[in-house]
């Protein structure tokens, strides 16, 4: 069964076409890494599969139907994570607020609630972090904390915006391995955007590349192509392969880098520029 189904779609956002007349179809199971450079719509994608923009044309199909906000099945860690609560308050409360659809805050009223929580945690390696306030954390700790959060419904598709920004290289390899480990226990499907293809391509089952209102989805060896990637950036795309690793590049420069540099206005940590 399809689990996402984009057809003829087109999505706008501030009067700008981000995916124009876009057919593809995700399947059950399926791990996706997202690609692409910035502005090409990764985050809006994920928003739409949400329910929270609607298509100016066509139809975006989530387990079968029209996207319904707050779906359950739906687990997501957002890119762009401004709105943190109360410092103060411990990582298992901050999580615990998410259970029930509220935001943060309310402490949890059952045992089933707590084990549940505490289970989760576990599972991302951050066991010990659900009673730690938040303000002690480092952003990877948070980063992780947020992924239990999203893992915690046990949902059926989970939406991973970026979710290795701030994270060093260490921990970059562990999450990729943790949400792939997870997913296919469970038979959960993934979209899981990144800046960087060399990181997930032990992981994903299919990419998706978009750019220039345009998307690409197939195996790497189909859409990571000079003349695929090219269309995408709208730019003379190099596609490199050497060391078991791919280089995109364009006038010799990588992209990936290039657009990863100005794209968050604040540096992170970036672990992965510094690896040979």
């Amino acid at each position: 069964m399809n689990v996402i189904e984009l057809d003829r779609a087109t999505v706008s956002i501030g009067g700008r076409d981000v995916l124009r007349d876009t057919s593809f179809a995700i399947k059950s199971g399926e791990f996706i890494g997202v690609l692409g450079p910035n502005g090409a719509g990764k985050t809006t994608l994920m928003r739409a599969v949400l329910g929270l923009i609607q298509p100016r044309a066509g139809a975006i199909r989530v387990f079968g139907r029209a996207p319904q906000r707050g779906d359950r099945n739906i687990g997501y860690l957002p890119q762009v994570r401004t709105v943190l609560p109360d410092l103060r308050i411990r990582g298992r409360d901050f999580i615990a607020g998410s259970v029930h659809g509220e935001r943060w805050g309310l402490p949890l009223s059952t045992a089933a609630d707590r084990a549940a929580i505490d289970k989760m945690l576990a599972a991302v390696g951050a066991g010990e972090l659900g009673d730690r306030p938040l303000s002690e954390m480092s952003g990877g700790e948070r980063q992780r904390l947020l992924l239990a959060q999203a893992l915690l419904g046990e949902p059926d598709l989970l939406l991973l915006d970026e979710p290795l920004i701030s994270l060093d290289y260490r921990y970059q390899e562990a999450i990729i391995e943790l949400v792939r480990r997870f997913a296919r226990e469970r038979n959960i499907t993934v979209l899981f955007s990144a800046h960087e293809l060399n990181q997930l391509i032990g992981a994903l089952d299919r990419v998706l590349y978009l750019g220039n209102g345009r998307a690409a989805l197939g195996t790497v060896d189909e859409v990571v192509t000079a003349p695929v990637l090219s269309q995408l950036y709208g730019a003379d795309i190099n596609v490199v392969r050497a060391d078991g690793q791919i280089f995109v590049l364009s006038r010799g420069r990588s992209v990936e880098h290039a657009d990863h540099a100005h794209d968050h206005g604040h540096q992170h940590d970036h672990g992965h520029h510094h690896h040979a």
